[in-house]
């Protein structure tokens, strides 16, 4: 079972083995709360940046939109101000994952140094922890998966770049140890 809202943390409950948080998520024991928050994974392309973002456990990503770039520093301008605001939404910001090029035998990509300047760009500006993932095959997979439930190849292509970024954001997740599911009383 999946939790998703604030649970109160008190000396009557018990960890048990099932793993359902993941993802940074804030713990204010002066408060005795457990605060789930989501993290938003970003594709950097040439022309195109896409995001997604997680549910507040950390289970799923979901593409969520595409930005068209027009300068580098317009782009970390226009994603600072929407992790700004994503942050003071009742669900949160906790990490942003941004997607690294590399080749397949894992060095570096032409536009790996660009993404890493853009990273670096975005750590200064936001007060959340800016993770690089690797993204290899990432397209391709977002691809194959798009093509099983959208034939036109247009659609595909405008939705392509977030989806990209649901693929690296979901490998970050599904690599983060998970929190125990907190029940009442019960054992595990």
């Amino acid at each position: 079972m999946t939790q998703t809202s604030v649970l109160p943390v008190t000396s009557g409950l018990r960890m048990c083995r099932r793993t359902t948080w993941r993802v940074t998520r804030i713990i204010a024991p002066q408060y005795g709360t457990l605060l789930p928050v989501r993290a938003i994974g970003i594709d950097f392309g040439e022309k195109r940046i896409g995001l997604a973002l997680s549910d507040p456990t950390g289970t799923l990503a979901r593409p969520w939109r595409t930005l068209r770039v027009t300068s580098d520093e317009a782009a970390v301008a226009e994603l600072a101000a929407t992790i700004a605001a994503m942050a003071s939404e009742t669900e949160g910001l906790g990490t942003v994952v941004v997607g690294l090029p590399l080749r397949l035998d894992g060095s570096p990509h032409a536009l790996t140094a660009r993404v890493s300047a853009f990273a670096e760009a975005l750590r200064v500006r936001v007060a959340q922890p800016v993770v690089l993932r690797d993204e290899r095959l990432s397209s391709r997979e977002a691809e194959a998966r798009l093509a099983l439930r959208e034939r036109d190849w247009r659609r595909r292509k405008r939705l392509l770049d977030a989806a990209a970024a649901a693929v690296v954001l979901q490998d970050y997740l599904d690599s983060q140890p998970g929190l125990t599911e907190i029940t009442p009383g019960g054992e595990p």
